[in-house]
């Protein structure tokens, strides 16, 4: 891929997975409890929009191109995402000086890795066989544009299926935007490029 080239949607979603692991090494690697946080708050920020817009964009088009294997393999992706978004709700309201937050945290990137492992290995070069580069990229910028308007915290209650979860997004989106208002994140000098122009 040229500077120039669109991204596929295998490399816009492993960008994204580049980024979390950041996030999540800046939180281990902080000194004071202030970085912590805003770099917990960063990594709860980035991941929920995130799955968000997988199950909105990336599950939608597997089950259109690969039939009954896309729609197995999204019911296994829902259910990693389900772990990854329980771990993230406790996570996003829990202080980095608590005890446990060490613990939840390295839980939580344990189930992220276990879910990156089966999209790269399974989804994603299946999914890719099946699309041209424009529709991929085409997917890419669908995924991107999302992003944009998910909320931008856990909330694993809500549905994760299309219509059900667009509405449930639509509605806890702008809580979560004015909470945003409210909570310390990392200087934009401090974060990857690509992330610097959505805060």
């Amino acid at each position: 891929m040229s500077p120039t080239d669109p991204q596929t949607i295998s490399e816009a979603i492993g960008a994204d997975h580049k980024s979390l692991d950041e996030y999540a090494d800046k939180i281990r690697s902080s000194t004071s409890l202030e970085d912590k946080t805003k770099w917990r708050n960063q990594l709860t920020w980035a991941l929920a929009r995130h799955a968000i817009s997988e199950e909105l964009t990336m599950y939608p088009a597997m089950e259109k191109h690969l039939g009954d294997e896309g729609l197995q393999l999204t019911n296994t992706d829902r259910e990693q995402h389900q772990a990854v978004k329980e771990d993230l709700y406790k996570l996003q309201s829990l202080s980095p000086s608590s005890p446990t937050f060490s613990l939840l945290l390295d839980r939580l990137m344990t189930d992220l890795h276990s879910h990156i492992k089966h999209e790269s290995e399974e989804d994603m070069p299946r999914l890719e066989e099946k699309l041209s580069r424009d529709e991929s990229q085409a997917l890419a910028r669908s995924f991107e544009r999302t992003k944009m308007f998910t909320p931008t915290r856990s909330h694993p209650s809500a549905p994760n299926r299309p219509y059900f979860e667009n509405f449930a997004a639509m509605l806890a989106a702008p809580i979560d935007r004015f909470k945003d208002l409210l909570t310390t994140f990392p200087d934009k000098e401090e974060l990857p490029e690509k992330h610097r122009s959505m805060l």
